[in-house]
């Protein structure tokens, strides 16, 4: 996977490189360049926050006529990582790590999930959406053997913590965690939290303050 400059790219940045993408795709499929100013009115953004960001994908634009889509489109996929197939396990093969192994958009994000794991033994040897889920004691050996480095972890909260540190023992990387609870992890592994609750709350917030009717 690609390396991100930090000093560059802020996370802000990241979050919206998604929007680009979707925009420019469509985009592309009646046209071969694109403005930042046109991008910028179709997510209604500034368009000097969005010229800004695009010039992050080293993609030279033409003065009144924009920048080659389909070379920005490869730029910002290769910013971002997601030309790069990377393979990853899950944990925790409940109703939310189900459904997330039913997604079958991953691998236009660069991400391949190999299988699941789970501690519950009448699930091993199951498939779920295709992927076959593994008894929790053999997690080290594969990701020790297949070089994996990113886990997601879906398990409940009591045991989201000990998970992860074993996930890190086997060599993980990078946890995409969607347990409710902060994890501790060695500073050289990264960790993305997805808190279900801080969205929920965010959306009542929203809710109770949008303009009245």
């Amino acid at each position: 996977m690609s390396e991100i400059p930090e000093k560059k790219l802020s996370l802000a940045a990241i979050k919206r490189m998604p929007m680009y993408l979707r925009v420019l795709k469509r985009m592309a499929e009646t046209t071969e360049f694109a403005s930042a100013t046109k991008v910028a009115e179709e997510l209604n953004l500034e368009s000097i926050v969005v010229r800004k960001d695009l010039e992050l994908a080293n993609i030279q634009g033409r003065p009144g006529v924009g920048y080659p889509i389909r070379d920005l489109i490869g730029g910002i996929e290769t910013l971002l990582g997601w030309n790069n197939i990377s393979d990853a396990i899950l944990v925790g093969a409940g109703s939310l790590g189900t459904a997330i192994l039913g997604y079958q958009g991953f691998s236009n994000y660069g991400l391949n999930v190999v299988c699941a794991f789970d501690d519950d033994s009448s699930k091993a040897g199951k498939e779920l959406h295709g992927k076959k889920v593994m008894p929790l004691e053999s997690l080290e050996g594969l990701v020790k053997r297949l070089h994996v480095q990113i886990g997601i972890l879906t398990v409940p909260k009591e045991a989201a913590q000990e998970t992860a540190d074993r996930m890190v023992k086997a060599g993980i990387k990078a946890i995409w965690n969607f347990a409710p609870v902060r994890l501790v992890v060695p500073e050289e592994v990264q960790v993305q939290n997805e808190d279900l609750a801080e969205g929920l709350a965010a959306l009542f917030v929203k809710l109770t303050n949008r303009p009245k009717d």
